[in-house]
């Protein structure tokens, strides 16, 4: 069993609010009692209102649970803007909650997902940088639509800030760092930009249609 799924059927579990041995809980999930001891602290450290020690069994406090739920791409989209909002506001206590609730869910996403999040990962703050990036989607949402160019501004990581003007092909997050595909004019290649980085973006009044190189179907072929 995948460990994120075990951390989800361990939850399931618990939800009787009665007090589980660890034991039990090894024998249920096929793992030593010394694995779901490191559950109970992955769980804890995510936010999860695990109570117990061990040798005397685990249970969770009453909280409000959901069933389990389905999203979309896009409503996972919306779910991490929501958050990132939430994480940048003043009150103290709604920016604690909603970086609960990111670490909640990112403790039972898919682990290809995880570990591609994981390398984009900030030290400071985890919301930050996708909350300077919300102002542009609008923009390029409509410009990938339109097929339109746009004038971009962007500041690398290293401090470097570039004029580019690039075909807008397609946006993607990885956990809660948005990205943007695009042609750019500037390198003569496919770039990635993050949207935390970009400074400005201007939609152009240049159309664009496929041309051979520079499609995002010839882009995708590229990928392993």
């Amino acid at each position: 069993m995948l460990r994120q799924n075990r951390l989800f059927e361990i939850m399931q579990l618990m939800r009787d609010g009665q007090t589980h041995r660890a034991e039990d809980i090894a024998s249920r999930m096929g793992v030593t009692p010394r694995t779901v001891y490191r559950d109970m602290d992955t769980l804890a450290a995510s936010g999860v209102p695990v109570s117990g020690a061990r040798g005397v069994g685990y249970r969770l406090a009453d909280v409000i649970s959901l069933p389990p739920l389905t999203l979309t791409d896009v409503e996972f989209e919306a779910l991490n803007l929501g958050l990132a909002i939430a994480g940048e506001v003043a009150d103290a206590a709604l920016k604690s909650a909603a970086l609960s609730l990111a670490e909640k869910i990112d403790a039972v996403l898919p682990e290809r997902i995880t570990a591609e999040a994981e390398a984009w990962k900030f030290a400071v703050y985890p919301f930050a940088d996708t909350a300077r990036g919300i102002r542009h989607i609008a923009t390029l949402r409509a410009a990938i639509k339109a097929r339109q160019k746009l004038r971009l501004t962007y500041t690398a990581q290293s401090g470097t800030v570039t004029t580019r003007r690039v075909r807008p092909l397609m946006m993607e997050h990885l956990g809660r760092i948005w990205l943007l595909t695009a042609w750019c004019e500037l390198r003569s290649d496919f770039r990635t930009f993050r949207l935390d980085l970009i400074e400005s973006a201007e939609a152009l009044p240049e159309l664009f249609t496929d041309e051979a190189g520079k499609s995002l179907a010839e882009f995708q072929a590229q990928k392993p």
